[in-house]
């Protein structure tokens, strides 16, 4: 029998966290899925522990290969996935047990492309619900779909740039499920993030809801989204962002011209830009950046005279902003790297303190 869910997990050096996950997808109440877990090149013992659960229960599949990055091993995943979706799970996280059963019969009911869910933030001392301020269920058919979901991946128009913070609140895939058709019959993949740097899974989801003919947001949190991990890539600095950032930008516009797109969908990018300098600059300044001082605001004032943000920064509304975050992108737009640098400073202690 087909499984009605495929859920994939790229797993990269997580013995800490992997069995809590893995126990998680076992305990589902939708009996008939397949957990594809794709071992990719880890040196500690998360391939011992695969193993001994797959001994456990069939319906896991333990791919071991060599390391090639986690969206390569999200490719392999959809490419064996027989579900008739496909749903995505990190391995330092964690679902509530009737997540892909409200998911999958929600799809079915409603006949629906993409099922997204909202999700709980989990800190290891405490939990917080990400409030996406909605009905119990929004649905989007046909065009709506692009107008609200897609183009709202791209970027924030008018009223939404007050939010900041929402800006990839909506990318991630390990929310959602997707017919499987949809993605296999387009073709769409995670790019390779030594290219993009990161932002993979809104990219996806980008092309995703192009392609797709409905979308519903169920506002139930049945993910828990971990982020006490340390040894989390999203934590690490990255010297090269500014150049792979400057890539995804492009690759988006590209996207953008080759689908023909209207005028809203390049104003939400140009946004995208100048909202995606705080994380440029958070970048910047993180603790894994051994770097003076002096040499990060050197940094930062290097890639606010970048050629594409200064160009987006004209068009950008500052007065849609809340004070704080009008004040901060003051002095990115008129490029005053050392006001920036000390409001990253506060910006981070803040983020440590009130999250």
């Amino acid at each position: 029998m087909r499984p009605k869910v495929s859920i994939i997990v790229p797993i990269y050096n997580m013995e800490m966290y992997l069995s809590r996950c893995l126990e998680s997808l076992l305990a589902q109440t939708l009996y008939n899925i397949e957990i594809i877990v794709i071992n990719d090149g880890s040196n500690d013992l998360s391939i011992k522990i695969l193993r001994e659960f797959e001994l456990k229960d069939a319906r896991i599949k333990v791919i071991d290969r060599p390391n090639d990055g986690v969206s390569s091993a999200r490719n392999e995943g959809i490419r064996i996935a027989t579900g008739e979706y496909i749903g995505f799970v990190d391995p330092d996280d964690w679902i509530n047990p009737i997540m892909y059963e409200e998911m999958y019969n929600n799809a079915i009911t409603e006949n629906t492309d993409i099922v997204m869910c909202s999700y709980i933030r989990e800190f290891g001392s405490h939990s917080k619900i990400k409030d996406f301020n909605l009905p119990n269920k929004v649905r989007y058919i046909n065009e709506d779909v692009k107008i609200n979901i897609m183009r709202r991946l791209i970027g924030p128009i008018n009223h939404e740039i007050a939010n900041p913070e929402f800006l990839d609140a909506w990318g991630t895939v390990w929310s959602k499920l997707y017919r499987t058709n949809l993605i296999v019959e387009n073709n769409i993949k995670f790019l390779d993030l030594e290219k993009i740097g990161t932002n993979e899974d809104t990219l996806f989801n980008i092309e995703a809801s192009y392609y797709a003919k409905s979308f519903l947001f169920i506002n139930s949190p049945f993910y828990h989204y971990w982020r006490a991990n340390s040894t989390s890539v999203t934590s690490r600095f990255k010297p090269k962002l500014i150049n792979q950032w400057m890539y995804l930008f492009g690759y988006i516009e590209d996207f953008l011209k080759d689908k023909n797109m209207n005028n809203d969908y390049y104003l939400a990018l140009n946004n995208r830009i100048c909202l995606n300098t705080l994380g440029l600059g958070l970048n910047t300044i993180t603790k894994d950046n051994d770097s003076s001082g002096f040499e990060k605001i050197r940094r930062i004032r290097m890639f606010l005279k970048e050629k594409r943000i200064k160009h987006s920064f004209k068009e950008f509304d500052l007065s849609q902003l809340p004070i704080i975050w009008r004040v901060f992108y003051f002095c990115a737009k008129n490029r005053f790297a050392t006001g920036f640098y000390f409001m990253l400073i506060c910006i981070e202690f803040l983020r440590k303190v009130i999250r």
